[in-house]
């Protein structure tokens, strides 16, 4: 299992995100905290796990936990195929700076966020954006990238994995969600 940035250039600092080993981790993470959010980019409507997507698995999470959903632009149509209509759809950037204030919510409920679930995005976009996250977001947010490459700038962060394992994490998650 590999910990490192997936893109050898990219340095992440001192401070690297714990690698999720047991995806179950992730169920109980959601399950704690008080106002999560789903950050979900344009790749997981294109990435094929062998008859479906990960847009299937998010959808799953997110209406068996009630998890606000913010997608990228180019996404929304994806999710509204699949009769899912997410929180928000937005830039990357925009979400990404939106949630370094500490009393954003994209619900304008429930206070602010204190958990954010971030998959799909390019991984150098991901990167840059998790990173101004880990700066300037510490004190009110921890990040979990479900990313199929491990992500160091996120509190906690998948390993670098295969296609069929990061298929089988994001069936574990959606199962152990659904349980409860």
């Amino acid at each position: 299992m590999a910990s490192e940035p997936w893109q050898r250039y990219e340095v992440p600092g001192p401070i690297k995100a714990v690698v999720i080993k047991k995806p179950e981790i992730v169920s109980t993470l959601l399950n704690n905290a008080k106002n999560p959010i789903l950050i979900v980019g344009h790749e997981v409507a294109e990435i094929d796990l062998g008859g479906k997507k990960p847009i299937d698995h998010i959808i799953r999470i997110a209406r068996a936990s009630n998890i606000p959903v913010v997608t990228t632009a180019n996404t929304l149509a994806e999710f509204l195929k699949r009769d899912f209509k997410p929180a928000a759809s937005m830039t990357s950037m925009d979400i990404g700076n939106r949630l370094t204030d500490p009393e954003w919510s994209v619900s304008g409920e429930n206070g602010p966020h204190d958990l954010a679930l971030i998959l799909g995005m390019t991984y150098y976009v991901g990167f840059v954006i998790e990173a101004g996250l880990k700066s300037f977001a510490f004190h009110h947010l921890k990040t979990v990238s479900l990313d199929r490459y491990y992500q160091p700038h996120c509190n906690w962060s998948f390993p670098n994995l295969s296609i069929r394992d990061w298929d089988r994490n994001l069936t574990i998650i959606a199962q152990e969600i659904e349980k409860k």
